[in-house]
């Protein structure tokens, strides 16, 4: 695989819908009930049940392993910042999460890749940035 700076990861998109926030919840121990109760959550202020924002980053993270390949260990970091909640309806198709990547930077056998996360058109990962090693 070529890389340099400027060249584009494919681009992913990935349904969430309230099946998979229960799942989530039950494999990650956070059962607060803005992840599953609408009545909770906008009690709190939220505009409906949101995903957990560690999901959202973990959906962020499969575009880099996707591209990375193989070798798990190549994506040697990954951060983000939480911008905006993922808001899951209440039916079966969910929320659409639309994800693209960007290298900003080689060096040293090292990808540097912007990770752009958007729902319903807007951002809601910031600062979204992983590491990754190249192959050979």
């Amino acid at each position: 695989m070529t890389v340099e700076k400027g060249s584009e990861l494919p681009p992913l998109e990935l349904r969430v819908t309230r099946a998979d926030l229960v799942r989530y919840a039950g494999a990650s121990g956070d059962l607060n009930p803005i992840h599953w109760s609408d009545r909770v959550a906008t009690g709190v202020g939220l505009p409906g049940v949101i995903a957990h924002g560690m999901l959202t980053m973990a959906l962020a993270g499969r575009l880099v392993t996707s591209w990375a390949g193989d070798d798990p260990s190549a994506v040697r970091s990954f951060s983000v910042r939480f911008t905006r909640p993922v808001v899951v309806p209440d039916d079966d198709t969910g929320a659409l999460v639309e994800l693209t990547g960007k290298v900003t930077d080689v060096t040293d056998g090292v990808a540097t890749v912007a990770v752009t996360a958007r729902c319903d058109g807007r951002t809601v990962l910031g600062k979204a940035v992983a590491t990754v090693a190249l192959p050979g």
